[in-house]
């Protein structure tokens, strides 16, 4: 474990620092406005550090520090240095997929537009990036009509030149044809030059060119031309239409969008260039440090924009809460940019508008990645045995039972039941418990009822021939996981107790906070590593229970408040209820009608009118 450093050495100025392992690997960098004080927080009792923190100063043997002259430049070492090294206890960022960009080769004698992914190179102009490739092309040829610049490759542009024949898409106008000498290397980069502006959302002045063109050339009687022209300027058009205006004024702003939980991150960036989006990007993100909400933006303008993306910094970016540091990430921002540039929540209008949009395609995308693990049966496999080996299990939990409950004070008080087999949802085997009596806020009063209901009638069934078995509790789980820490735990290890059932269920608890995991009888929670397939099954059964209780608890208290003192009244069903509610103009006006007002409706009987002045006023209001 790493040593604090002697009293004094650590200056008082800001700067980065490394912890490193006992091979000298690099296995944290962060930064810092001063090192001493920010360094003095790891060395105390483990107890008060998060649980991540301290495993990774358990786990390092040195630590080593930068001195910098300002909090920009600590800013921009810890980036670099992160790049380098890669630490195992520092957030990663890692792209969802390889996406493609549009891309202008302005290095090249006849530059060329074509779709790259990958590494970015110099002297070629980017734009993106889209979330498709055939997005990409699609525009292209739209884009081709009005500027033909060439889209081969090197070796068929020389081919061609050899040959001094043009290929296909000289003849169908959409190249203009350098391989033969057709057009100047003027004309040609001139051509090139406002499909770049185009891409860079300056479309009001090409649509004007081509208008004022195309009535030039009708005026001279040029009617070919003039088609051509029309034809050009429709193409540009329609290419405009695919990124429709997303706000009010032709600005620049990125937008990022954030879904997650305690382990993982996806997130969305839209790039909107003078009022369209022009491009976006996704990754998913490795939550391996303990960050707030705050830093956790942070850490995602760290990784899109220390390298400064192919569109450049824009003027603004919205992300969905407040920068850890707001001040510094706008100097750092301003500083790549060059010009001012803020960091925004919307608050209101088509900007909030967009951004929910953004942070509805991150849950999507999250969605999709969470499908992905859950999906393939070797990763599940994986799982199970690893779970099996970090918590001591007699065998792989092919089934896992969790539970959770649901309240609001007290009220409507419901627990659930999951089940996963082979790492799967098996949902016809899901179970909603209703809590008896008043259990005020006591969790682990619920708790104790509801695994005692779900084992009792385990056992009852257990007790059964074999041929006669097929309950709805007739399978005991390999693994009973009850949503909670300490407490929640030991109320589920009383319960196998009582039952005589601790020596067939194993069991064991997931506090959310921390992603514990905790077993009897060990005070300290079982070390599950943050990446691993084991602690994201446990995770997404613990979600699962609570989605369904949640969902329960919801369910019993809409029909709580939707209910009358007008329900359960002989003789009133629905059809009569509604009528007798309108024509005496609510509820209310019903508890305060007399019995001679009632029985006046013609069309409601007397029998019933009693009835419905009795439950209200009860029987000796008659009287």
């Amino acid at each position: 474990m790493v040593q604090r450093p002697p009293a004094g050495t650590i200056p008082d100025a800001p700067g980065s620092y490394q912890f490193k392992d006992a091979h000298g690997r690099v296995i944290y960098v962060g930064k810092a406005k001063s090192l001493r004080q920010r360094l003095s927080n790891y060395f105390q009792n483990p107890r008060n550090l998060h649980s991540r923190t301290a495993q990774m100063v358990a786990t390092a043997e040195s630590v080593e520090w930068i001195q910098v002259r300002n909090d920009v430049e600590a800013l921009m070492l810890e980036y670099s240095l992160i790049k380098q090294h890669q630490p195992r206890f520092n957030v990663r960022l890692k792209d969802d997929k390889s996406y493609p960009f549009l891309a202008v080769t302005l290095d090249d004698e006849w530059p060329r537009a074509t779709v790259m992914r990958g590494t970015k190179r110099k002297g070629t102009r980017y734009f993106g990036p889209y979330g498709h490739a055939w997005a990409i092309r699609d525009t292209l040829d739209l884009l081709l009509r009005t500027f033909p610049i060439r889209t081969c490759s090197d070796n068929k542009l020389g081919r061609h030149e050899r040959l001094g024949r043009p290929c296909l898409l000289f003849h169908i106008e959409k190249c203009s044809g350098p391989c033969v000498g057709e057009v100047s290397k003027e004309d040609y980069d001139r051509l090139v030059g406002e499909l770049v502006d185009f891409l860079d959302g300056d479309t009001d002045t090409i649509i004007k060119r081509l208008e004022v063109e195309m009535q030039a050339a009708s005026d001279e009687l040029e009617f070919e031309r003039a088609a051509r022209l029309r034809d050009r300027l429709g193409a540009v058009r329609k290419a405009i239409e695919k990124q429709q205006m997303v706000v009010e004024k032709p600005e620049d702003i990125d937008v990022v969008g954030i879904e997650g939980d305690e382990l993982e991150a996806a997130v969305q960036v839209f790039f909107v260039r003078r009022g369209r989006v022009v491009g976006r990007k996704g990754f998913v993100l490795d939550k391996a440090e303990d960050l707030t909400d705050g830093e956790l933006v942070d850490r995602i303008l760290e990784g899109l924009y220390a390298d400064p993306p192919p569109l450049g910094v824009p003027k603004q970016v919205l992300v969905p809460v407040e920068s850890a540091d707001p001040d510094l990430y706008e100097e750092w921002l301003t500083h790549q940019r060059g010009s001012k540039v803020s960091i925004r929540i919307p608050q209101r209008g088509d900007k909030r508008e967009l951004m929910a949009m953004v942070t509805r395609n991150a849950a999507e995308e999250f969605n999709r990645h969470r499908l992905r693990r859950a999906s393939d049966h070797n990763t599940r496999a994986k799982a199970l045995n690893d779970l099996q080996d970090h918590l001591g299990l007699p065998e792989a939990p092919l089934r896992i039972e969790c539970y959770d409950m649901s309240h609001i004070q007290g009220s409507d008080y419901v627990g659930s039941m999951v089940v996963l087999e082979d790492g799967l949802p098996k949902k016809s085997e899901y179970r909603r418990f209703k809590i008896k009596g008043d259990q005020g806020n006591d969790d682990f009063a619920a708790m104790e009822q509801v695994l005692t209901r779900r084992l009792t009638a385990y056992l009852a069934e257990r007790d059964k021939p074999v041929t006669d078995r097929g309950g709805r509790f007739s399978y005991p789980p390999q693994l009973l996981l009850v949503d909670g820490g300490k407490g929640q735990l030991g109320v589920a290890v009383k319960v196998l107790e009582e039952l005589g059932l601790e020596e067939e269920i194993p069991v064991a608890s997931l506090a959310k906070r921390f992603e514990e995991v905790y077993v009897p009888g060990e005070s300290e929670p079982r070390t599950v590593p943050r990446n691993s397939e084991a602690l994201y099954l446990l995770q997404r059964i613990r979600d699962e229970a609570h989605r369904f209780a949640i969902t329960y608890h919801r369910e019993l208290r809409g029909k709580r408040m939707t209910t009358s003192v007008l329900d359960g009244v002989p003789g009133l069903g629905e059809t009569r209820k509604k009528r007798l509610v309108k024509e005496l103009g609510g509820v209310g006006k019903v508890k305060q009608a007399s019995l001679d007002e009632l029985r006046a409706l013609s069309w409601l009987p007397d029998k019933v009118a009693d009835a419905v002045f009795e439950k209200i006023h009860g029987p000796a209001a008659r009287s």
